[in-house]
């Protein structure tokens, strides 16, 4: 019985691994789409988003399954009960990154526009979702943390890029002319790329945080890991 238990346990593992690796991808066509301006690439984040949805979907029933028959002890169900968790975060990200891809479709944004250092942050919170996950698979729990501290690499990106824009949007004249509305529309759908980034950053660090709980046992915060 256990070692069905474990089989099955290890296909819920490379089930989120397909899960995490379809986030990361689709991080990285929203962050591309953004940097080069590219709408056909934008238009193809939405069926990357659905997997994730469809993947959600296929664990959370897993999960189920592993609850309803097998009877799992104290730490087996603190690990189904955190992946139950994760994956509704993992889908989140899905639907953020399609945010961002939405944002680029509506054409404010363009190739000449300077993107200032949105790549170098999408980056870092590709970083966390891959380690976050990792952490999981892995029963890393110092992985976990380090993904936790990391999320202020991500704030202080979106603090910078926010103030950045803050800026430029003041500087911009009080005329109404085509010009003038088009950068404030580009500064405006920059700005909000940027918090959904910081919010795939925030969900990776609630993965890391169910991580911690399903060796741990209990919740780990961003202050008490520090």
């Amino acid at each position: 019985m256990r070692s069905k238990f474990d089989e099955q346990l290890a296909s819920l593992h490379k089930e989120l691994i397909t899960m995490g690796a379809l986030c990361e991808n689709t991080i990285a066509m929203s962050a591309k789409a953004l940097v080069e301006g590219d709408m056909k690439l934008a238009g193809e984040v939405s069926d990357y988003a659905i997997r994730i949805d469809r993947k959600e979907r296929e664990i959370e029933a897993m999960c189920m399954r592993l609850l309803l028959q097998q009877q799992p002890v104290a730490r087996d169900l603190r690990t189904i009960s955190s992946a139950l968790k994760m994956v509704t975060d993992m889908e989140r990200i899905g639907n953020n990154s399609w945010d961002i891809a939405e944002i680029v479709t509506m054409g404010h944004i363009t190739p000449s526009h300077d993107k200032l250092d949105i790549q170098e942050m999408a980056v870092a919170v590709i970083r966390m979702v891959t380690d976050s996950i990792d952490a999981f698979v892995k029963n890393d729990k110092e992985l976990a943390r380090s993904v936790i501290k990391y999320d202020d690499v991500v704030d202080a990106h979106f603090d910078r890029i926010k103030g950045l824009l803050i800026s430029q949007l003041s500087s911009l004249q009080s005329d109404k002319g085509t010009e003038t509305a088009t950068n404030g529309e580009f500064i405006l759908d920059l700005l909000m790329t940027a918090k959904y980034f910081e919010r795939i950053g925030d969900h990776a660090s609630n993965i890391a945080e169910w991580v911690l709980f399903s060796i741990l046992g209990r919740h780990e915060s961003k202050n008490s890991a520090d």
